[in-house]
């Protein structure tokens, strides 16, 4: 029997659900009359998205940010939560304050209510978290246009390496470390500055799939070749992956759970947008441009390297 990744997983519901071809979005949106509606569900598991030690509080208020990241990237203000709990019929009343505190911190950080939710007793923990808002539009994947330059909001590679380094897979430098463990288990979504800029956008989408599965995404939807010429990577990343031998593309563009968003945008906006993220202290770089064709690639030292989807893929 061949073995079932999430795409055909997902193409499977899509098909016996949708009556019309389901475009992939960041987000959901509808219309409810003449008002135009935004949601997103997202999941976490605790044997997958947990790992060791990280707090509950952290894991909560995670798993409401990974939401909120994607209505930065679509430029949508987030306002009503519903949240599903699963848990073990042993957990604790202090691990229940703790998972409550990381849902109320979440919510008081980016000025979100919960209207309710359910509780439900299973095996392990699980948060299921399902967030609403109001818009005129959303920004696209798919609106890129030839001579577009692409933005990310943050460097990367930081969350890979903290992540092997909760596993107890490596090590680094005290300050280096405890950067790269901050990025895990407590991600902050550019949230204003996706708000703020929406206009300037042509296209956007979240980074938390890896950079190399965003970047595939948003060039297969517009139909369009995207050149990477600058990579997005800091010095003490560079530091940290020589003295472990890894390989830096494997961190920036494969590892994920940057809740980060990548956007294109015409040259005319560029000085605008730095300026923008300059006031709001968003650390955008610049890492390339777009132009006619297909694929993702990335240029070093006039050699050009095509860039395939190798983010998280579940059941892979």
């Amino acid at each position: 029997m061949t073995k079932l990744d999430e795409s055909s997983i997902i193409k499977i519901f899509q098909n016996r659900l949708g009556k019309k071809k389901i475009v992939s979005e960041d987000v959901e949106i509808f219309n409810l009359g003449k008002i135009k509606i935004v949601a997103k569900t997202d999941t976490l598991v605790e044997s997958t998205d947990i790992p060791p030690k990280m707090k509950l509080s952290d894991a909560a208020r995670k798993s409401i940010v990974a939401c909120v990241s994607d209505f930065a990237a679509k430029g949508v203000k987030p306002k009503y939560g519903i949240i599903s709990i699963n848990l073990p019929k042993t957990i604790s009343r202090s691990k229940i304050n703790e998972i409550a505190s990381g849902f109320r911190k979440a919510c008081n950080d980016y000025d979100i209510s919960i209207l309710g939710g359910d509780t439900n007793e299973g095996k392990e923990i699980v948060f299921n978290v399902c967030i609403f808002g109001i818009t005129d539009r959303i920004v696209t994947r798919k609106g890129s246009k030839n001579g577009d330059i692409v933005f990310v909001t943050g460097p990367f590679g930081y969350t890979s390496a903290g992540l092997n380094m909760l596993l107890g897979k490596k090590k680094g430098k005290e300050s280096f470390t405890k950067k790269s463990i901050k990025s895990v288990i407590n991600p902050k979504p550019k949230l204003d500055f996706g708000l703020k800029n929406k206009k300037y956008f042509s296209s956007s989408m979240d980074s938390s799939d890896g950079l190399s599965t965003t970047l595939n995404e948003m060039s297969k939807q517009s139909k369009n070749k995207f050149i990477i010429n600058n990579i997005p990577s800091m010095k003490d990343l560079e530091d940290f992956v020589k003295s472990q031998k890894l390989n830096l593309n494997d961190l920036i563009f494969h590892g994920g759970e940057e809740y980060e968003f990548i956007f294109t945008t015409s040259p005319k906006h560029r000085n605008i947008i730095k300026k923008n993220a300059k006031f709001s202290k968003t650390p955008i770089i610049e890492i390339g441009h777009v132009t006619s064709g297909k694929g993702v690639f990335v240029e070093k030292q006039d050699n050009i390297v095509r860039l395939r989807d190798s983010g998280w893929k579940h059941f892979r």
